[in-house]
């Protein structure tokens, strides 16, 4: 690696770090995590991509990694804004609020400008508040004044009473009502998008024909045990989180956006000269693409889009050596974008166009299974089910991780649930269901819990009807 020049560490180095970020808009975690250590072997010490590669251990829960990183980005510089930042986020995730606090306030002190750190101090102190009380709720005068023992007592009972509440609740299999751990407004506003689909189980559960002829609980126990789910995401982020900071990632939209950029196998390091230079110029276009794209800007993210296809085509392949495959990922681009302003048939025609691009590329796994992704999501919005279930089908072979083997059965259970075929929507179902535990995500088990719950409702319905 000692060999190589600066200009060639510099372009291998961008190539990696925009990789690394892609990957990490597409919940691809551990991927990134690999591309941003790739990236720190030409770049040791970078703070932009420490503080990167800590957000993604976060993200996969190891926090000593994340914590490890985000020290290693204030090495050289105690004022650096984001690692001060990360370090913050990272002692919060570990549950030390105090040591959060302190951070949010030092990140405040240097860079006033940036909200998230006043958002920082104020879920920080929050938090703090909800574990050991409100510091006004106790005043001490000089006499001596026992009412904060006091009320750590009456704290400790009513924590002894809801922990055997908890216990007497999980030991409870008799259909009855659940009662909720906090209001029901304050339930919907903490589940948001989720509360619809904890009515649904709560109204399910109570189905006396749920438990079927023959003794069979299994559909009860799984609708007991997502409801139980939920009931303790709720006290945790009812607990943990105050209600501003609980805007949910677009993780459980209907139809989640695909890979647009390509990955280092269809991009070559560069050898210097005007090539790396082109090839930063498109990678850093496709960044501001995403960005807009992200902030929910599809009418600018679209015509960036068509900017940048422009430019590439006008470019030759010694200027763009693979200008081929960026021109499948601005397809895709565009597909994206007109899937989001409700363009869906213009949407499927560039990612037809995508996919026949990519299919005609060496080493294109990847690519042509983001196009498959899009292609099925097109015609889902359009109704057309069928043929999602088809392209979504060609994707089968292509799967490579646990989580995106439990998404894309969980999608070919939704297109079988559309298309009444309730034994395969619910055999599919349980394969999201398998996946999603090998991938130790309880978010999507409980996606595919209730599409499993809902497929054995349709069956008992139909099986009744008979």
């Amino acid at each position: 690696m000692s060999d190589l020049g600066e200009d060639e560490k510099t372009g291998s180095y961008s190539i990696y770090f925009a990789e690394g970020e892609a990957l990490a808009k597409q919940k691809q975690f551990q991927k990134a995590i690999e591309s941003f250590t790739k990236a720190l072997e030409f770049q040791p010490e970078d703070r932009p991509c420490l503080v990167e590669r800590s957000k993604c251990h976060l993200q996969l829960g190891d926090t000593a990694a994340a914590l490890a990183d985000a020290e290693v980005s204030l090495k050289e510089d105690k004022a650096y804004h984001r690692g001060l930042y990360q370090k913050a986020e990272t002692m919060y995730a570990m549950g030390d609020f105090e040591y959060a606090l302190v951070f949010y306030h030092r990140g405040d002190k240097i860079r006033p400008d940036i909200k998230a750190f006043k958002l920082g101090i104020q879920k920080a102190q929050e938090a703090i508040n909800n574990s050991i009380g409100s510091p006004a709720a106790c005043k001490l005068d000089k006499t001596g004044d026992l009412s904060f023992f006091q009320q750590q007592d009456m704290i400790g009972k009513k924590r002894g009473k809801r922990r055997a509440k908890a216990a007497a609740a999980t030991q409870q299999k008799a259909v009855g009502e659940r009662k909720p751990v906090a209001s029901d407004r304050a339930v919907k506003d903490i589940l948001g998008e989720l509360y619809v689909d904890r009515e649904y189980l709560s109204n399910l559960i109570k189905d006396p024909g749920l438990v079927v002829s023959g003794g069979d609980r299994s559909l009860y126990t799984t609708v007991d045990e997502a409801l139980g789910y939920l009931d303790a995401r709720t006290e945790f982020w009812r607990q943990q989180k105050p209600m501003y900071a609980r805007k949910r990632e677009r993780e459980l939209k209907k139809y989640r956006p695909a890979p647009t950029r390509p990955r280092s196998k269809g991009v070559p390091r560069p050898t210097g000269g005007a090539g790396v230079d082109h090839t930063k110029y498109v990678l850093k276009a496709l960044e501001d693409i995403d960005s807009a794209m992200s902030g929910g800007e599809a009418e600018s993210g679209l015509e960036k889009a068509q900017q940048l296809m422009k430019t590439v085509e006008e470019m030759s392949t010694t200027d763009l050596p693979n200008k081929r495959e960026f021109i499948a990922s601005i397809h895709s681009c565009m597909g994206n974008a007109y899937l989001e302003m409700g363009e869906a048939q213009l949407a499927l025609e560039q990612h037809l166009s995508d996919l026949q691009i990519t299919e005609a590329l060496d080493h294109a796994d990847a690519t042509t299974s983001r196009a498959l992704d899009n292609i099925g999501r097109s015609y889902c919005v359009l109704g057309d089910f069928q043929m999602a279930t088809d392209y979504f089908q060609r994707k089968l072979p292509l799967l490579k991780t646990p989580e995106e083997t439990t998404w894309l059965y969980h999608e070919l259970g939704r297109c079988r649930m559309e298309l009444q075929d309730y034994p395969a929507a619910r055999d599919l179902g349980e394969k999201s269901l398998a996946a999603a535990r090998e991938a130790q995500d309880q978010m999507w088990q409980l996606n595919a819990s209730v599409l499993v719950a809902q497929a054995e409702s349709e069956l008992a319905l139909v099986k009744w009807s008979i």
